[in-house]
């Protein structure tokens, strides 16, 4: 099987990525409601902050990277702000090549740190990020009420340098 490729998103993935993300919703990792919408990019997070991964000529994943907050004192840290994967493309790779693009990406634009938030309950999306050198940094016990339960945030992070 070969490798995802991995390139910039461009406008014109809007659809795609819109559809993907309505596919792929699940109280695993969604803290909001199921999207219904038809628009994907926003204001705050547009083409350029997102990595997408095709496979078989298809889009099969994204990645959305951008600051961890607003303030300039926290402008060296980057944030994985989301990151899907269709059913299909599972166990492919997929996942793991978005990831690693994130981190080059942060490098790239001069970030020390990379952080993320996953819902405790995640583990496969948890193991990939400590595989990827990732580590817990906290946890917020409970923090959200989804899909019946209470679930944990669990922030995590590595280092850039």
């Amino acid at each position: 099987m070969s490798e995802p490729s991995i390139r910039v998103a461009r406008p014109d993935d809007e659809g795609e990525l819109a559809r993907l993300d309505r596919e792929t919703w699940s109280t695993l990792h969604a803290v909001t409601p199921r999207p219904s919408y038809d628009w994907f990019f926003s204001e705050r997070s547009g083409p350029r902050d997102h990595r997408v991964a095709e496979h078989g000529g298809r889009v099969v994943g994204y990645v959305r990277l951008g600051f961890a907050t607003e303030l300039a004192s926290n402008a060296h840290v980057r944030q994985i702000r989301g990151l899907a994967v269709a059913e299909e493309a599972r166990g492919l790779g997929v996942g793991r090549a978005l990831v690693r693009a994130a981190v080059a990406e942060a490098r790239e634009r001069g970030a020390r740190r990379i952080t993320l938030r996953v819902l405790g309950h995640n583990t496969a999306a948890r193991a990939l990020y400590e595989s990827e050198g990732f580590v817990v940094e906290g946890v917020q016990p409970g923090e959200f009420f989804v899909g019946g339960e209470y679930v944990d945030d669990v922030m995590m992070g590595r280092s850039l340098l």
